[in-house]
């Protein structure tokens, strides 16, 4: 997906959290948007995402067939950030499932091949609301990776990861991730972006 912002603000009351901010992405490239916590990168995710109407300026969405109206953009995305909840009363397969009735997976992966895929096998049976934090980033970087979308966004993914989980992390990206147009939000933690071809730096 191509995505084109122009003169793009945003304001709480009469504060503004950032303006003026034009950038383009290209359809299949990786970008990695930098700034420190404050500068406005899940604000920012979120316009990208649709899920938030700028104060000023246009967002424009196209891809092969075309332009993309805002009403549709949901189905091209998917996202992952800490601070986003899955349902705490369902196991894990619950919630693969669950996930699946609004998003696509990639290669039709079964909820068992997922449940590896995360190597999570040992807590497919135990309530999502007791997995460790560290966990549920894992299901939340998995589930957004692995949905069939052409537009992936991640809100500083890194956050509650072990080392041995950031490689995971790595790993999925490089295997699951391929041709998708893929934006970091990171406030510069290089094992976060470095699969990325352009930073970009915003709050500066």
């Amino acid at each position: 997906m191509n995505i084109k912002l122009q003169n793009v603000g945003k304001r709480f009351e009469r504060n503004w959290i950032f303006r003026n901010i034009s950038l383009e992405f290209t359809q299949g490239k990786r970008y990695a948007v930098l700034g420190p916590n404050g500068s406005g990168k899940s604000t920012l995710m979120r316009i990208v995402s649709g899920n938030v109407t700028p104060s000023e300026g246009t967002v424009e969405y196209s891809n092969n067939s075309g332009n993309v109206s805002i009403d549709n953009v949901f189905t091209h995305v998917s996202i992952a950030a800490p601070y986003l909840d899955l349902p705490e009363e369902y196991s894990l397969e619950e919630i693969i499932t669950f996930h699946k009735t609004f998003k696509a997976i990639e290669n039709n992966l079964s909820a068992k091949e997922i449940i590896e895929l995360l190597e999570l096998s040992h807590t497919k049976e135990k309530l999502y609301k007791y997995f460790s934090s560290g966990m549920k980033q894992r299901v939340k970087l998995g589930l957004a990776i692995l949905s069939a979308t052409p537009l992936l966004l991640l809100d500083e993914p890194s956050t509650a990861l072990d080392a041995n989980a950031v490689t995971w992390y790595q790993r999925m990206i490089n295997d699951y991730a391929i041709g998708k147009t893929i934006l970091v939000f990171s406030n510069s933690k290089q094992e976060e972006y470095n699969f990325c071809e352009e930073k970009i730096s915003i709050g500066k």
